[in-house]
């Protein structure tokens, strides 16, 4: 079946300015509590990077945190996506929520969240995970699977509590929002979108064509 011969219609209620927040942050964790009973995994979000020469990469992540500091996910400190947020110091989310025909985009730049909120972050997560971020070299190469479980498995027999400190080469980041774009699918592919952009007076916010 040819892809051009599916059709599809949004069926999303409207995004109107008067019915949103003039506040982004706000408008995300409300949308965000209403497709939490409604998605599988509702804090999934893409993260794209890119190198300094502009090539660009993409992955999910979870979100660990959203506020008005910024949007905190974990990962490995020599991952791919970490040597590419250290050149370019940006990044770029994309929450995409079926259910509800919904998507918003947030570009802004990026920080590491401190020591404290990290090893807070590694001490609440479950004992396995805790030992796979551990042993992983993320991103790099490894002979097979096999060799991976064996690196696992010694160090659960070495430490089946879990109680090993957080390793220095795994933390936390955050994206710090300049710019925010919310997405509702509409009729007649008329989609509503709203953009929010950061100054040094606050928030403005303007509607951009389909």
């Amino acid at each position: 079946m040819s892809l051009a011969d599916i059709r599809r219609e949004y069926l999303g209620q409207p995004l109107d300015e008067a019915d949103s927040d003039a506040d982004p942050v706000r408008q995300f964790t409300a949308w965000l509590e209403q497709v939490r009973e409604l998605e599988p995994d509702p804090t999934a979000m893409a993260l794209a990077t890119a190198t300094r020469d502009g090539v660009p990469s993409v992955r999910t992540v979870l979100l660990k945190g959203a506020d008005e500091h910024g949007f905190v996910f974990y990962t490995n400190y020599e991952s791919r996506k970490a040597r590419e947020l250290a050149e370019s110091g940006r990044a770029s989310l994309l929450f995409y929520w079926p259910s509800l025909n919904r998507q918003v985009r947030i570009d802004g730049s990026v920080e590491q969240v401190t020591d404290l909120e990290s090893d807070a972050y590694f001490a609440s997560r479950p004992v396995d995970s805790r030992i796979a971020a551990a042993i992983s070299r993320q991103s790099e190469p490894i002979a097979d699977r096999e060799t991976l479980q064996a690196l696992f498995d010694a160090a659960r027999l070495r430490d089946p509590e879990g109680t090993m400190s957080r390793p220095p080469f795994w933390g936390g980041y955050r994206v710090v929002p300049d710019t925010f774009e919310f997405w509702q699918g509409r009729l007649s592919r008329l989609h509503d979108r709203l953009r929010y952009v950061k100054h040094a007076s606050g928030w403005t916010r303007d509607r951009l064509q389909p």
